[in-house]
């Protein structure tokens, strides 16, 4: 099991951000993480990421403890947050090869030349991160997320500012890398997630109100739209 997640909570606090949820994410399919903004989606995925510290409860990326082996889980995963944190003085490349050094990577230039090719990044390999687009400035967040292979990755709202052009390009990118790795990605798109994801989790208030296939799901609703199940279930 490459996510483990175990009665995780975060307070701030009297307010309860994350309440509670456990649930499992396996390799090779795609969990949709959803939820209205306030549920505790991004909380939750900085719990996963060790960059914020739960209140409660336990989680483990690909064994890996969230809280006591923050440096080893770093190294099986990759994380694109919501706000992309980028230094945007540095060039594409120059920054890219930063990150791969970070992960003390033998084959660095050539891993940085293929993740460029990758996400589509070759005409503005050369600019400045500051000279980029929001689009593609959410590419070079997705090549540093998968410039060290990871087994695990974990998207914040990873088409945010991508033109329908790029949309297409990264959906497909994001469906090749979720056949063989543990992908949760957070949207508000419903779309993106029926063409993506097989199962979802919906959190509403801190807390998980669905977690099974969508298909299920719209069975169990008798809706074909996934986004009447999730304003029913978070309204």
């Amino acid at each position: 099991m490459s996510i483990h997640v175990n009665s995780l909570s975060k307070h701030f606090y009297k307010q309860k951000a994350v309440d509670g949820i456990s649930f499992e994410a396996k390799p090779g399919r795609i969990l949709g993480f959803l939820g209205p903004n306030g549920a505790g989606k991004s909380t939750t995925m900085r719990m996963l990421t060790s960059y914020l510290k739960p209140s409660s409860g336990t989680a483990s990326i690909c064994g890996f403890d969230v809280e006591t082996q923050s440096i080893e889980l770093r190294k099986v995963m990759g994380y694109l947050p919501e706000n992309t944190p980028l230094y945007t003085d540095m060039y594409v490349q120059e920054f890219l090869l930063f990150v791969a050094n970070t992960y003390q990577l033998k084959d660095a230039k050539q891993r940085v030349k293929d993740t460029i090719e990758k996400v589509g990044l070759a005409a503005e390999q050369h600019k400045k991160i500051a000279m980029l687009s929001k689009g593609y400035k959410q590419r070079v967040g997705l090549a540093q997320a998968i410039i060290h292979d990871p087994k695990v990755l974990i998207l914040d709202e990873p088409t945010s500012g991508l033109d329908p052009n790029q949309l297409v390009e990264i959906r497909e990118l994001i469906k090749q890398l979720g056949k063989n790795k543990t992908v949760i990605i957070s949207t508000h798109i419903m779309q993106e997630v029926e063409a993506l994801c097989e199962e979802v989790i919906i959190i509403d208030k801190g807390r998980i109100v669905a977690n099974s296939p969508i298909i299920e799901l719209k069975k169990e609703h008798q809706l074909t739209s996934l986004e009447d199940i999730f304003r029913k279930l978070t309204s």
